[in-house]
């Protein structure tokens, strides 16, 4: 084992703070990271705040990790000392699966153990994130990131950008579709980059006039207030493919009707409470209500040498460590374009 230092929450009620963790040393198949950034995901204060009654304290959040290789086990050949390299949502899976086995680990019908808060396989120990200056992951889990790209924002494609890619890419949007990217959060800016990248006519749905130029900027042709009913009519039936970003409770519905016959809306922002679906909105159009998380591995390294190749990366903020819980606050407020970034040079070097 070696010691480094963490961010943790150690209650529900508690603000976040330097704790002393010990990361086990690298086996033949691990690799050890020393952490250079990670991302801030709605899901860290989720868990940090033990809003999904599962929280294991204390918790280390974080899932958007990049940072350089610092050793590797005998038996790893794809990864070496000083390469870029990143860590997603998932650290291990059963591997045995049918949707292991397809490259869907994140469908493994096991479970797969999550980046944080999760219970190792082997040794059956607590997983701690990001938030702390090294993590050791085995290498089926490790992601190469293009050393073109800046790895601060390449922190949030780890999570924001396979939510939007893997849906786009599963459902084959591309050009002659007129796509809907319903929110312009994290998620939801990945998902207008990725739609233009994938050559759709994109159409941006946001509640709030203050981000219609933003949409532009990135990549959306068309902004729509979603609260301007006049609007919203002019767009039914006119959209072959919507992705709904939004975590908030909304009229799922309007967004149904905008699609055409054999449409599809995929839901990857993640309400609180069930959405009310009315079934007529599915049947009379042959429309189709879906959902999708994060991606596997391979689509995973897939959209990162895709972004290699386009130059996408994420709209972000930087902050310190010590920022977290103010960050918190603002993502709250949906204060953020578009996601926020902790400098891992931050982090106290000792407790």
């Amino acid at each position: 084992m070696f010691s480094c230092v963490g961010y943790a929450a150690t209650a529900a009620d508690a603000r976040l703070g330097p704790i002393k963790l010990d990361r086990r040393d690298p086996g033949p198949d691990d690799v050890q990271i020393d952490i250079l950034y990670c991302g801030v995901c709605h899901s860290d204060l989720h868990q940090a705040r033990n809003e999904w009654q599962n929280t294991i304290f204390p918790c280390v959040p974080g899932h958007e990790i990049v940072g350089r290789v610092a050793k590797v086990g005998a038996s790893v050949t794809r990864f070496h000392a000083g390469d870029l390299v990143g860590v997603g949502c998932m650290v291990d899976s059963c591997r045995e699966c049918p949707s292991c086995r397809e490259g869907f680990e994140q469908y493994c019908e096991v479970g797969f153990v999550p980046t944080y808060n999760g219970e190792e396989r082997q040794g059956g120990g607590i997983t701690f994130g990001g938030y702390s200056r090294a993590v050791v992951v085995d290498q089926a889990f490790v992601l190469k990131v293009p050393e073109k790209l800046g790895p601060a924002a390449v922190a949030p494609l780890l999570c924001a950008g396979i939510t939007t890619y893997s849906p786009l890419r599963h459902w084959k949007v591309g050009p002659g579709q007129r796509v809907g990217i319903v929110g312009l959060g994290g998620l939801g800016h990945m998902g207008v980059k990725f739609a233009r990248a994938f050559g759709a006519e994109v159409v941006l749905f946001t509640t709030s006039a203050s981000k219609v130029a933003d949409g532009l900027r990135l990549g959306a042709h068309e902004v729509v207030l979603s609260k301007d009913a006049g609007a919203m009519a002019k767009e039914r039936g006119r959209f072959d493919f919507i992705l709904d970003a939004v975590a908030a409770n909304h009229d799922i519905n309007a967004y149904l009707d905008l699609l055409k016959r054999d449409g599809t809306l995929v839901q990857v922002g993640a309400p609180e409470t069930p959405l009310p679906v009315s079934v007529f909105s599915l049947l009379m159009k042959r429309r189709n209500f879906s959902g999708s998380l994060i991606g596997g591995i391979p689509e995973t390294q897939e959209m990162l040498d895709f972004c290699g190749e386009h130059d996408i990366t994420a709209d972000i903020e930087m902050i310190r460590m010590d920022q977290i819980e103010d960050a918190y606050a603002r993502m709250l407020r949906s204060d953020v374009k578009y996601r926020f970034v902790i400098d891992m040079a931050t982090m106290p070097e000792s407790v």
